[in-house]
Parts: structure tokens; C-alpha cells; sequence
């Protein structure tokens, strides 16, 4: 194990730092997307005066004051819900997102756990949030958030596959399924011959991209995919009864995964926390590293949520339609093309 900055302490404290971070980062990324996308980009695009208020300049103090009005409300569990399982719903949902943050790279030696399968155990820990969705449909002892919990796993099987998929085409160009091979393979990558510029996956694997997001945003449950949580048909959906501060963990859950979605579409597509004309293997780049990867994280994070903010919802038909005619057979295509031209190139 490569230590954290080079620094020569126990394996249990190495540990121990690195949980701490990850951990950190988790709700500091849910803040600032939701100050940045909810509160300021999406109140600007619709003219909503109110978040630009509180606080002063430019409204800064309003997700503090949500913040602070969830943990104060009630924490209200049904009589008729199975207990533990509705407390724990909103913990898996968070382990979920925890888990993904750990094989994200942020520089050369910035990285929790550099994994030779980085990328399938990306994809693998990113449907674990399912669980804690069908945890608390189940837990909850209501028909509506059970409804919106068995949206939400019928949503998950049509669109991991060309998820998994869309990232087919980076492996096969890569040559390995490690995020830092990733990286370091699009930093010195050639186009035909040219290599000024590396070879950024985006400009070969556009395709793959395109269905990357579009399957993030589903497995997000975000509009247009938010069937699961579809106000005018299932009040809020799997989290209907929820209150306070586990209401408060699902919408930090959401926010985070969202972070670690653009974030890993930023390594896989955009090379991560390289940037054209610096030197991958500088010492350097462990404090560059993570601001060029930010960077790129929130430039991803935009589309994302520009599409959430101006797309209408799905029908659940249009949106298994989608999946199964159009993303998969295109995602295939992809693949076939980029093994051709892998071999011929």
C-alpha cells in the first residue's frame, strides 16, 4: 500500500486518515452541490428570489438553514414499520456512496484504494444503494413507498447494463480496469500519432459518455428518471415517512453520489486529475490533482443537473423503453467499434 503523502506511520493509522477523508467528503460534496446546482444555478435558470436572500450576500446561509431546520425536526417512524430496518435504510445509502468514494483518484499517490479492478468495483458498489432504497420502501409499512422502492429496483436492473456497458469501450482503450491506469493511459495517449494533448477518452468514447450520463441520471432517480420519487403519483416515493435528520441522510446521500458519479465519469472520460501539458508524475500533482479533478467533477455535475432542471419526468413505459431499445444496442455498437478499431489502430 502506497502511503497517503508519502507518509511513513501504521497501517492502522494510514487506514484511520484515509476513512476520515472520505467520510469529510461526503457531506462537503452534498453542500456544495446543493448550494451550487439547487440553490444558486437552478434559481437563476427558474427566477427564484427566495435562496438568493438569507444570509446576506447572494443567500449563502440557506442549505445551512435547511440543514439546521431538518436536524431539529422530529424524527417520526410509523407504528406499524419495522424498525430497524427503517432506521438503517438511510445508513445504507450512505455506505453505498462511501464505498464508491474510495477508488476515485485525486493524484498520483491521492487515492484510497488503488484497485487493479478500480472500475468494476466502482460499478459493483454503486447499485448497493438500491438495498437501502428497498429497505425503506419495505420498512415503512406503506404502499406508496413500497411502490416507489420497486420503481426503483426494476430502474436499476434496465439501466446498470448500459452503464456497465457505456465503460466497455474506456476499458478496452485503456488496457486495464484500474482508475489510475485510466488516467495515466489518457495522459500518454496519442491521436494518430499526436500526443501534445494526451488522448482524453471524451474525444474517442463521446458515445460511451453520452450513455454514461444518461445512465447516472438514472441510477440518481433523478428527473427525468424520478419515477421512483414521483410527487404527483407516490407523494415522495420510497421516503414518504421519513423525517428530520434520516430525511436529512437521503438527501445528503443523493447530493454525494451525484459528486462521485461526475466525479468518476470526470476520471474515466476527461482523465481525471491530469491535465494537458503537466507532468503525471510530478509530486506536484497531489495538491494540483485535486482541484483539475474537482474542476472537471463540477463541470460533469452541471449537465447533470441542467437535464435535471429542465427535462420533464419519464413515464415508467418510455423509461424502460429507453434502456432496452435504444441504450443497450447503442452501447453493443460502441463496443464493437471500439474493439475494431482497437485492433486495427
Amino acid at each position: 500500500m502506497t502511503p497517503l503523502f508519502a507518509i511513513d506511520a501504521p497501517w492502522g493509522a494510514i487506514v484511520a486518515l484515509k476513512t476520515i477523508i472520505v467520510l469529510s467528503i461526503i457531506p462537503a460534496g452534498a453542500l456544495i452541490l446543493g448550494y451550487v446546482f439547487l440553490l444558486k444555478m437552478m434559481s437563476h435558470m427558474q427566477s427564484r428570489l427566495g435562496p438568493m436572500d438569507p444570509g446576506g450576500f447572494h443567500g449563502w446561509f440557506q442549505l445551512i438553514g435547511d440543514g439546521i431546520k431538518f436536524i431539529q425536526k422530529e424524527d417520526i417512524i410509523p407504528a406499524e414499520a419495522d424498525r430497524r430496518v427503517f432506521a438503517a435504510a438511510p445508513v445504507v445509502v450512505l455506505i453505498s456512496t462511501f464505498l464508491l468514494y474510495i477508488v476515485v483518484p485525486a493524484g498520483p499517490r491521492l487515492v484510497v484504494a488503488d484497485l487493479d479492478t478500480g472500475v468494476f468495483y466502482a460499478l459493483a458498489v454503486s447499485s448497493l444503494s438500491v438495498i437501502g432504497i428497498l429497505m425503506a420502501g419495505w420498512g415503512s409499512a406503506n404502499k406508496y413507498a413500497l411502490l416507489g422502492a420497486l420503481r426503483a429496483a426494476a430502474q436499476l436492473i434496465a439501466y446498470e447494463l448500459p452503464l456497465v456497458l457505456a465503460v466497455v469501450g474506456v476499458v478496452i482503450q485503456a488496457g486495464t480496469m484500474s482508475l489510475q491506469g485510466i488516467v495515466h493511459a489518457q495522459a500518454d495517449g496519442e491521436i494518430f500519432g499526436f500526443g501534445a494533448f494526451g488522448n482524453p477518452f471524451v474525444l474517442t468514447q463521446f458515445v460511451g459518455l453520452g450513455l454514461f450520463l444518461i445512465a447516472s441520471q438514472a441510477e440518481l432517480a433523478q428527473v427525468p428518471f424520478d419515477m421512483p420519487v414521483a410527487e404527483s403519483e407516490l407523494v415522495t416515493g420510497y421516503i414518504t415517512e421519513y423525517s428530520g435528520l434520516r430525511f436529512l441522510l437521503f438527501f445528503i446521500g443523493e447530493f454525494a453520489s451525484a459528486g462521485a458519479f461526475a466525479a468518476l465519469a470526470a476520471t474515466l472520460f476527461l482523465g481525471g486529475w491530469w491535465f494537458p501539458g503537466l507532468d503525471v508524475d510530478a509530486d506536484y500533482m497531489n495538491v494540483v490533482g485535486p482541484l483539475v479533478v474537482f474542476g472537471k467533477m463540477m463541470v460533469v455535475a452541471f449537465v447533470i443537473f441542467w437535464v435535471r432542471f429542465t427535462f420533464p419526468r419519464f413515464r415508467e413505459d418510455q423509461l424502460q423503453t429507453l434502456a432496452w431499445k435504444f441504450l443497450i444496442p447503442i452501447s453493443l455498437v460502441n463496443i464493437l467499434a471500439t474493439g475494431v478499431l482497437k485492433v486495427v489502430f
